[in-house]
């Protein structure tokens, strides 16, 4: 939450960007403050987050990324796959989308849909599939940024992350941006040499606080088309050993297999076309095992939070004219207040306030008075609104909300 802060000019009580002594900076902090808002709100519609990883290139990474988002797919889950790979996207070949280009619908960026899969990728913007792209850092950031916030995902399940390989600027970047993602599923071949750089994978996301949710296992033995039988060309167990000496979950191993050169040329993701290939028996499994740890993964429950406007220390009368905000958390199982935070709200535009204090996870608004523009938008947000309460201590009046015995009048505001 935004703190207390102050300008530093003579009688400024403002925040850092509600006051005309700031006012050089004002439009530039609005827009930042609008920004973070978008892609909260994006976030906040995104059950599961989840970023496909590898030290090394050529393990298979973005093959692991797409039939696993394509096995959610399958079992009736909303997912987006969104390709990071700015100077190597794959993402569109191995979806047969080579041919898709961005629509907007005027405020933002459609993504390709198969199914109740939506896709985006760089590759999207390229006129030709052999353009380069030639960005330094900052500029790969600032798009990674975009397609997080300015692309229409809508509600999703699951939002898998196809990053490039290594530990640079693309990874860094969208774990940043993503903020709290679920974790990382980390993908391997058996091989010494790939162990190596997976190694510091693992040890990336321990840096970043990144939970690593399993070790896959990629060309783990090659399954003959011929006698089904599978033999270790390139070793195998490698990935489960490290997955085990890191104590970090192992997901399973996938071997070579024909059909899955046949399926990325084509765009066909193995899974769904040739399900009964050894590749495809052998990663259902995995992503059901990686479903069923989002199910069973115990995450803090969501914090009950009540938003009071306040002004000079009491219930503002009127929403939209205060010049703070009280937050109170709650236990609601002992109906008691387990915190308090003062916050300054943003400066005052249309239909602002709403959404702001639904970003901040505020789960019920208590009032003086409300216009029914700023009724309807929390409404619609799911948000609980009390209006024709009494100026008194907002910590009392938040008790007595919670012991049922708030009493309320008329709503003061009608504009």
């Amino acid at each position: 939450m935004s703190q207390e802060h102050s300008c530093g000019a003579e009688g400024c009580g403002a925040g850092q960007s509600g006051c005309g002594s700031c006012g050089a900076e004002n439009a530039q902090t609005l827009d930042q403050f609008m920004e973070s808002l978008e892609r909260e709100d994006t976030l906040r519609r995104i059950k599961h987050k989840i970023v496909v990883l590898s030290g090394k290139g050529g393990v298979g990474k973005s093959t692991i990324a797409v039939n696993l988002a394509v096995s959610l797919g399958l079992t009736g889950n909303k997912v987006g796959l969104l390709d990071v790979d700015i100077h190597g996207p794959s993402v569109p070949k191995m979806l047969h989308l080579e041919e898709h280009r961005l629509e907007s619908n005027g405020r933002k960026l459609i993504p390709a849909e198969i199914g109740n899969i939506k896709v985006m990728s760089i590759g999207f913007m390229l006129q030709d599939a052999q353009d380069a792209v030639i960005w330094r850092g900052p500029m790969k950031a600032g798009v990674i940024k975009q397609f997080v916030e300015e692309v229409e995902w809508g509600n999703l399940d699951y939002l898998i992350v196809d990053c490039p390989p290594g530990t640079g600027d693309e990874p860094l970047s969208i774990i940043q941006t993503l903020q709290d993602a679920d974790g990382a599923v980390i993908v391997t071949t058996p091989q010494d040499v790939a162990l190596a750089d997976v190694a510091k994978s693992i040890h990336f996301c321990a840096q970043l606080n990144l939970k690593v949710l399993g070790v896959v296992e990629n060309m783990s033995g090659f399954a003959c088309p011929h006698c089904s039988e599978t033999v270790d060309i390139f070793k195998s167990g490698g990935g489960e050993q490290l997955a085990e000496s890191m104590n970090v979950p192992f997901l399973g191993r996938v071997p070579l297999d024909p059909v899955v050169v046949t399926a990325g040329d084509s765009g066909t993701p193995y899974i769904y076309n040739y399900s009964n290939s050894a590749a495809a028996r052998a990663f259902e499994p995995i992503a059901a095992g990686l479903e069923n740890a989002m199910k069973d993964d115990n995450r803090e429950e969501k914090k009950m939070l009540i938003a009071l406007p306040t002004s000079e220390g009491q219930l503002c009368m009127h929403f939209g004219h205060s010049d703070k905000f009280s937050i109170f958390e709650i236990d609601d199982a002992a109906k008691k207040i387990v915190s308090k935070t003062v916050v300054i709200p943003p400066p005052h535009e249309p239909g602002l306030l709403p959404k702001w204090l639904h970003s901040e996870g505020v789960s019920v608004v208590i009032a003086g008075g409300m216009g029914q523009r700023a009724q309807d938008l929390f409404t619609q947000a799911g948000v609980k609104v009390v209006v024709g309460a009494k100026p008194d201590d907002p910590e009392k009046v938040v008790l007595s909300y919670l012991n049922g015995d708030l009493q309320t009048g008329e709503n003061v505001c009608d504009h």
